[in-house]
């Protein structure tokens, strides 16, 4: 028992650690003008959200979780600061900036959906008996963010590689969403 959920584990966190493949080109075809407003606004919106995920996974660090956590917070880590490298690629390849005005989306469904810095200190400070529950429930809560904005990529978007980013944070924030909420079933 203890072997196959070990093997499981390994096998979502290198589900989480290759979203792309390793080796290939992140720019594709970016200088080409394949792509729509759609595109450009899951870009920008991810980049501050994979932000935060960063920031919430680093907190594993330094509280007591148990090691599949520890471990799933390092893949988290890794694989959004990964992506995030290759968003501000693209957003440059285009030549839009990596940020938007913070009313540019308004008409695309409003702001950017967060986890915020006040939310993410609080966890700093929770309790450690209850910190990894309350964790692992902030971290689903902002992984399914990322899964919404993918699903509007998906469904709107243009540009082949951004759909095949958003198709790639669907599949791998559900992986992560199902992950969690087993890990908050079994603690």
């Amino acid at each position: 028992m203890k072997y196959a959920a070990l093997a499981v584990l390994t096998a979502g966190v290198l589900l989480l650690l290759a979203p792309f493949g390793a080796g290939r080109s992140s720019n594709g075809s970016a200088g080409a003008r394949g792509f729509n407003g759609t595109d450009v606004m899951f870009l920008q919106m991810m980049l501050p959200h994979q932000g935060q995920a960063v920031k919430v996974a680093r907190l594993a660090r330094r509280h007591p979780v148990r090691p599949e956590v520890r471990t799933l917070a390092a893949a988290i880590e890794t694989t959004q600061r990964g992506e995030a490298r290759r968003i501000m690629e693209r957003l440059r390849a285009w030549e839009r900036p990596q940020r938007a005005p913070s009313d540019a989306h308004a008409a695309h469904g409003g702001v950017v959906p967060e986890t915020t810095d006040a939310e993410i200190e609080a966890l700093d400070r929770t309790p450690a008996d209850r910190f990894e529950r309350a964790f692992l429930n902030l971290l689903i809560a902002h992984q399914d963010d990322a899964v919404q904005l993918a699903r509007m990529e998906t469904g709107r978007g243009q540009d082949a590689w951004t759909r095949q980013l958003a198709r790639t944070v669907d599949r791998s924030r559900s992986a992560q969403i199902t992950r969690m909420l087993a890990l908050v079933g079994q603690g």
